[in-house]
């Protein structure tokens, strides 16, 4: 034990000598073995920590979108109600989601008091069907037997023809993306509306 605490206090020994230096450099230094300039090291605070508050400031206010079944790599949330082909946001809570709740960005496409429609044929998977989900006779999406882990998919049933008061089929065009045609409509409290940046 004390003789690999030895070899680490030996391999840290260089950086520990070198820290005046560096230290001096940080400060605006020039080179090393220069005189610290701290005018240097505060015009540089000048310029990195307003850059630093606004970015602390602004990063809640957006949302990174890290799925392909959005056209948006950068949202916020947007007032006003919302509409047919609205971004949303929600927390999806489901067992394929994992344990903790995780933030979802999809698009409104069936609205309450909407004609919705689940017919099912042979799917791709041998055995399987899958659900063709049409919103007032438009199709909105197909669902698969099987995720792109391999994990089993079951699609949602719908038990009446109408999309229910204050709730909402969210989806895409993506053919492999986990939206309603898997745990069916959610929520309109659950949503935020959202609005493309980038």
């Amino acid at each position: 034990m004390l003789r690999l605490a030895w070899t680490a206090a030996r391999a840290a020994w260089p950086e520990i000598r070198a820290t005046p230096r560096n230290a001096a450099i940080a400060l605006g230094a020039g080179v090393p073995g220069s005189p610290p300039q701290p005018r240097r090291f505060w015009l540089a605070c000048a310029i990195i920590l307003p850059i630093s508050a606004a970015a602390c400031w602004a990063l809640p206010h957006f949302t990174l979108v890290m799925s392909p079944s959005i056209d948006a790599w950068l949202v916020r949330e947007a007032p006003g109600t919302i509409q047919r082909g609205d971004l949303v946001s929600f927390k999806l809570v489901h067992p394929l989601a994992g344990p903790t709740p995780i933030d979802v960005t999809k698009y409104a496409l069936c609205m309450p008091g909407d004609r919705i429609e689940m017919i099912e044929k042979p799917s791709m998977t041998p055995g399987a069907r899958d659900g063709w989900y049409h919103c007032n006779g438009k199709l909105i999406g197909i669902s698969k037997a099987v995720g792109r882990k391999g994990q089993h998919l079951i699609h949602w049933r719908p038990t009446e023809p109408h999309i229910p008061d204050g709730m909402v089929y969210v989806g895409s065009s993506y053919s492999s993306g986990f939206d309603s045609r898997y745990f069916g409509p959610v929520s309109v409290r659950r949503l935020t509306r959202m609005e493309k940046l980038l």
